[in-house]
């Protein structure tokens, strides 16, 4: 009896243990549903996995974008319309070489003479020519009776009466009358007052004094544009005191004007416009100056 108890143990054992195998077999057990569960978790996670190849997918979507941005780049190439600038340069060159060039009268010195800052006497020394000076005839004045010349022995150009110099080469009655640039003084001021009073054809002219040192005192200057036999002519006057007369007709077409300088050894100062007072008997349309 105790003998088959014992063998009957292990059968019963090797039963159970057989009986335990296969209840994991059979799918209506109770430990199926749970070894289901980790096999459900395992199906649920690939979506995420979906989702983030969509991620990548977009990214090639970029690039694509980006490339076809790119593509119009050809489109600019337009930029080698430089070549055509450069052929504007031929048509540009037309418009300088009809520069006519200027090959003046040549004169020569006939005796010695002061060669002055304006045309006529009553300006400032510049240069003393000597004779057989060589000089060049740049322009003239408006009567012709001064010359403005390039003396081929000075840095400066000056006016120098006509009648003392010899024409060598060319024809002087082709220039053009000329008005130059006094050189300017800031030592001293012009006058302060200027005033004209007109009796007639006579015009009297006064100003203010200017103090200058007796050494640089060179006293006044006026230039005047006065109208004689129908036509306005430029006169320039030298002044040693403070009042002057001058001789202005009517029957211009152009009023008289005039201005006054104070001078001195180095130069001149700012003019100062004289109020011109008009000829009774004249109408004139426009007014003459420089």
């Amino acid at each position: 009896m105790t003998r088959g108890l014992l063998i009957a143990l292990p059968v019963g054992g090797l039963a159970l243990i057989a009986g335990f195998a296969a209840g994991l077999a059979v799918p209506g057990s109770p430990l199926a549903p749970a070894m289901a569960t980790p096999t459900a978790t395992s199906t649920i996670a690939p979506p995420p996995m979906a989702s983030r190849t969509v991620v990548p997918s977009g990214i090639p979507t970029a690039t694509a974008t980006a490339t076809s941005t790119l593509s119009p780049t050809p489109a600019d190439t337009p930029t080698p319309a430089g070549p055509p600038t450069e052929t504007l340069r031929p048509s540009r060159t037309p418009s300088i070489t009809p520069t006519p060039t200027f090959d003046p009268p040549e004169g020569r010195v006939l005796q010695q003479a002061n060669c002055r800052y304006g045309p006529g006497g009553a300006y400032l020394y510049e240069w003393g020519l000597y004779p057989a000076n060589h000089v060049d005839i740049l322009a003239t004045n408006q009567l012709g009776d001064w010359y403005y010349i390039h003396p081929w022995y000075f840095l400066g150009d000056c006016w120098v009466r006509a009648d003392l110099i010899e024409v060598l080469r060319g024809d002087t009655s082709t220039l053009r009358p000329f008005y130059g640039i006094l050189p300017f003084s800031e030592l001293y001021k012009p006058p302060r007052t200027v005033s004209a009073v007109r009796n007639g054809d006579e015009v009297t002219i006064s100003w203010s004094a200017v103090w200058m040192t007796e050494d640089d005192y060179r006293g006044y200057l006026i230039e005047a544009w006065l109208c004689v036999d129908g036509q306005i002519l430029f006169t320039p006057i030298a002044v040693d005191g403070l009042v002057y007369t001058v001789h202005d007709e009517a029957g211009c077409q152009q009023a008289s004007s005039a201005r006054v300088y104070t001078a001195e050894k180095h130069g001149y100062t700012e003019w100062r416009l004289v109020q011109w007072p008009l000829h009774p008997n004249s109408t004139p349309t426009a007014v003459a100056f420089p």
